[in-house]
């Protein structure tokens, strides 16, 4: 696997990455995160993809055969809902991997690069969010990775609240 940086050509790559995952979930009964309808379904969904490989850091995993395993979407700045802090940080707005290769360290080889970026930069502090619903399964994958819980939050969507998670890793 190389990882390499991506932009907006990626673009159909990663939403065809989150409509797998999306379907990966649902079909275990894990709809809460992102719903059970695909990502390339919802066109604000699929906009905020297209705005993420032009306006921030798009990592790229690829296999050994140059097919799209992996991205991570990181900004120097966080999304709204959010908490601001007070001092540079390196934000992963996005991270998807392909699940038919679950387990194979392609989270944690764009978690690793996401932290050399960070240090490449200067900066001391990643954070990520991400959904904290159900058995907070998620929330325990990005501790094991390294992250410690900060704050807890919640969306207001039109099925109900969104709970969420952002952890941090202080380099």
């Amino acid at each position: 696997m190389k990882i390499r940086t991506g932009g907006p050509e990626d673009a159909a790559a990663i939403i065809d990455l989150l409509d797998s995952a999306i379907a990966w979930l649902a079909a275990r009964g894990r709809t809460g995160q992102w719903g059970d309808r695909p990502w390339s379904a919802r066109p604000a969904a699929v906009q905020r993809i297209h705005d993420y490989a032009r306006d921030h850091l798009v990592r790229i995993a690829e296999d050994t055969e140059g097919r799209t395993v992996g991205a991570c979407v990181l900004a120097d700045v966080p999304p709204g809902y959010a908490t601001a802090v007070t001092e540079p940080e390196l934000y992963v707005r996005n991270l998807v991997t392909d699940r038919s290769r679950s387990g194979s360290g392609i989270g944690a080889a764009l978690i690793a690069d996401a932290l050399a970026e960070a240090r490449r930069r200067g900066v001391r502090l990643l954070r990520v969010d991400c959904y904290a619903g159900d058995d907070r399964r998620l929330v325990g994958q990005y501790r094991a990775l390294g992250f410690t819980e900060t704050e807890a939050f919640e969306v207001e969507q039109p099925a109900g609240p969104w709970p969420g998670q952002i952890l941090e890793i202080r380099l």
